[in-house]
């Protein structure tokens, strides 16, 4: 099973590790882990993050978001950029193209959030979100180079996040198990298991915003962790690609020998 850490300074932290796959084998441990922002980390603090060793950090959050919260990251730990939503045409709960640096942006207002995202829209928006992380250039460019970093010799223990750690961090996590042969039962499994910490580090953006007036049913569709959601992003894939071999293989450009180190390395 997958070990989430307490970290008082990381929401969300949690190693892929022990995930089980095809032919009686799992996840190597210490190897794959996900967050949420990296921006309050504090090594001293968490002793247990500065044990983890992590080498790399790929950042998957938009240009605004790592203005605004930048990473602090583990001593001798290299930053790889990987913008989701880079370029015109990125998509994005409540902004379109003008990515919101934080979700703080989005359900700052109840009166906008109700305009751009009340009487369902916001569950438009965030399945537009998931069918675009496989579909949209940027994306895809995105998560090619996770992958390719992740096949790289000196990777290292590899962190990869966004701002909640449930979005862009969760179909990243989708695909790199898929990739090592998990079924789609066990990849919707992990990615269902963050909406707790999610539910619980974004508590004092929803109480403000219902207390202001704004619609629970908003920060609901925003916040939550819906098998919907997913299964939007598995579905075009699907449709696409025929599956997550032809999704790395053409989607992403990813050579088959760069996902065989993959699995050689990440496959215990």
């Amino acid at each position: 099973m997958p070990q989430q850490f307490d970290a008082s300074t990381i929401t969300n932290l949690r190693d892929l590790g022990g995930i089980a796959l095809v032919g009686n084998s799992a996840v190597r441990p210490g190897l794959l882990l996900r967050s949420g922002g990296l921006d309050r980390l504090d090594v001293v603090a968490d002793p247990a993050v500065a044990a983890l060793g992590i080498h790399t950090v790929v950042d998957l959050r938009s240009e605004n978001e790592r203005r605004e919260r930048p990473d602090r990251l583990p001593e001798g730990a290299r930053l790889i950029v990987a913008d989701v939503f880079a370029g015109p045409g990125a998509t994005h709960p409540g902004g379109g193209e003008q990515v919101p640096g934080k979700l703080e942006d989005v359900l700052g207002s109840p009166a906008a959030a109700e305009e751009h995202l009340g009487g369902g829209k916001a569950e438009k928006v965030m399945s537009d979100v998931y069918r675009s992380f496989v579909s949209s250039e940027s994306a895809c460019q995105a998560f090619r180079l996770l992958l390719t970093t992740l096949a790289e010799p000196d990777c290292g223990p590899l962190l990869f996040h966004c701002t909640a750690g449930k979005d862009r961090t969760g179909w990243a996590a989708t695909l790199i198990l898929l990739l090592l042969g998990a079924d789609e039962a066990a990849a919707e499994r992990e990615y269902l298991a963050v909406e707790p910490a999610v539910r619980a580090a974004f508590k004092p953006v929803s109480d403000r915003f219902t207390a202001a007036g704004g619609d629970p049913a908003i920060v609901d569709a925003i916040l939550g962790v819906r098998p919907g959601y997913l299964a939007v992003a598995l579905e075009e894939m699907h449709r696409t690609y025929g599956g997550v071999t032809g999704y790395v293989r053409d989607g992403l450009g990813i050579p088959d020998a760069a996902v065989d180190r993959i699995r050689a390395r990440c496959v215990a």
